[in-house]
């Protein structure tokens, strides 16, 4: 599914250039779920944002479903990004006004096609992650692990072949944490492909596969 040949990424930063990714090399198939880790300043977050096409490589080829991504224009980046990758984010990113099913349904409005099931398939996903009874309520309304689950539920509703999570469990208990790891490897023995970018060492362990980053580089790759 996914196939990263030498991926750089710098930045200028007061007139220096920073690496913060030094030719990254990554193949992950259909149907795994793989945590990348490392320490702050390793380049975990600048993968994520490559691999989600919300930032562009300096130099390398990333090739998703095995298509290169690198070179599309960017109303087809948005059309890739918005129908073939789902995000779950630390801070869920849920908008306070809307409730619960109109977060959940928020990808319509940037999406081109027409989905007229996508409501029905909102309050199945709910009913799936727990919140089914939940659907007219408001983000403040629910707690750190309801917001988590909503917003995964969000991420799914345009039927992904990658999801992302980028730290999804930092902003809560440990309890809440284990229940939100226990849904997304769910999801994952249902088929979905899951990429997890953590620095909890016990959260990384959990996942078939981990990929630690050093100084923008792969440091190593286990199956686990």
């Amino acid at each position: 599914m996914i196939e990263l040949q030498g991926i750089a990424r710098q930045y200028q930063l007061r007139g220096q250039t920073v690496a913060a990714l030094r030719g990254v090399d990554l193949k992950i198939s259909n149907g795994e779920f793989v945590a990348i880790a490392g320490a702050s300043g390793s380049g975990k977050s600048t993968l994520l944002n490559v691999l989600g096409c919300l930032d562009r490589p300096s130099s390398g080829k990333y090739l998703l479903e095995g298509r290169e991504v690198g070179g599309l224009d960017d109303e087809t980046i948005s059309d890739v990004r918005n129908n073939r990758i789902g995000f779950v984010f630390q801070s869920f990113h849920l908008l306070t006004r809307l409730s619960v099913l109109e977060n959940v349904m928020l990808p319509l409005r940037f999406s081109r096609a027409e989905h007229p099931d996508a409501e029905a398939r909102a309050k199945d996903l709910l009913e799936r992650v727990g919140l089914g009874d939940r659907l007219d309520h408001r983000p403040g309304e629910l707690s750190g692990g309801q917001m988590q689950r909503a917003a995964i539920a969000r991420a799914l509703l345009m039927q992904p072949a990658l999801l992302l999570a980028d730290e999804p469990t930092g902003n809560l208990d440990s309890k809440t944490a284990t229940e939100v790891l226990a849904l997304l490897h769910e999801l994952h023995a249902g088929g979905q492909t899951v990429v997890l970018v953590t620095h909890d060492n016990d959260i990384a362990a959990s996942a078939r596969r981990l990929v630690r980053l050093r100084d923008g580089k792969v440091e190593s790759d286990v199956s686990q």
